[in-house]
């Protein structure tokens, strides 16, 4: 549709209104963006450089670059870095292949597959708190269905506490997420793998190109590019999620499993210490944003 140009005579009022129109339309969500998302922003920006602690309301003291010293000298913060690091370079991966197993499984043809398509969507679709729950009592050790299958098994031969143990609770909670996200990538990769046209694969097959190959010459290069956007989505989100490991563990078992966005919330939210809270988490967003703009850089040459 193309813009019906103005008469010459047409009023100035008009012309301008037609000019500012777009503008108006955009201001709303311009707004409301600004509201929610770049103002808290700029605001734990600036609260990171004050001494602000809740139980002293009146004391907002500018301490500078004081808060990111302690951070940095912090036993814990480096802790949960470590945990942030692992959390996301296993979780990512993890879901990334499931899911891509599982959309190469429901692109074949086979009876009930609208069906599996519905029913493989029901982790990402259920709450997180609900998830976290729910696995929680999957690992519970007196009563969780985890230990009586692999007693049954025969693979334990005592009950495991996943959740209590150092050992164990930060990869049961990585299992936990891996089941939840990897609905996410299978549906993205599917949605890819049906835009590839079918000529291609018939033609590869008449060429005498065996499965494999035209998974790697075929398959891959047509979902690269959907597979680069959902991983850089999913290791935002994850990255930032947290509420899994509240609900299940707290944290705990001691540091066993801090993320950098835990520490940052208990901090302010068990410590009511906000400055501090905020400078580990302009850290953690500064450290993020390193990691999304070295990702894209490279991911952007090997798509090119």
């Amino acid at each position: 549709m193309t813009d019906t140009p103005t008469p010459a005579g047409a009023p100035p009022r008009r012309a301008l209104a037609r000019q500012i129109l777009p503008y108006a339309m955009l201001s709303p969500a311009v707004l409301v963006t600004l509201a929610i998302v770049f103002f808290p922003m700029v605001q734990t920006a600036w609260m990171s450089l004050h001494d602000y602690v809740l139980f002293r309301p009146n004391d907002f003291d500018f301490v500078g670059l004081d808060n990111f010293r302690a951070a940095l000298q912090d036993e814990v913060f480096w802790i949960s870095l470590r945990h942030t690091i692992i959390w996301i370079g296993t979780t990512i991966p993890a879901q990334l292949l499931l899911g891509l197993v599982t959309a190469l499984l429901l692109n074949q043809a086979f009876p009930w597959r609208p069906l599996a398509r519905a029913l493989i969507i029901i982790p990402w679709a259920l709450p997180s708190v609900v998830i976290a729950l729910m696995w929680a009592w999957i690992y519970d050790s007196n009563y969780g269905v985890a230990n009586e299958f692999l007693l049954r098994l025969g693979l334990i031969q005592q009950a495991v506490p996943w959740l209590a143990d150092p050992d164990t609770a930060l990869a049961s909670i990585i299992l936990t997420l891996t089941w939840q996200g990897f609905p996410f990538f299978a549906v993205m990769i599917l949605a890819g793998l049906q835009s590839i046209p079918q000529s291609y694969y018939e033609a590869a097959a008449i060429d005498g190109a065996s499965t494999w190959r035209q998974f790697w010459h075929i398959t891959l290069p047509g979902i690269s590019g959907v597979m680069v956007t959902a991983v850089l989505l999913r290791m935002i989100w994850v990255a930032n999620s947290f509420d899994v490991i509240f609900v299940m563990t707290g944290g705990g078992p001691g540091y066993a499993t801090y993320t950098l966005p835990l520490y940052a919330f208990l901090k302010a939210r068990t410590n009511l210490d906000f400055g501090y809270g905020s400078a580990i988490a302009v850290l953690f967003t500064a450290l993020l944003m390193v990691l999304v703009l070295f990702y894209l850089r490279r991911t952007g040459k090997a798509v090119q």
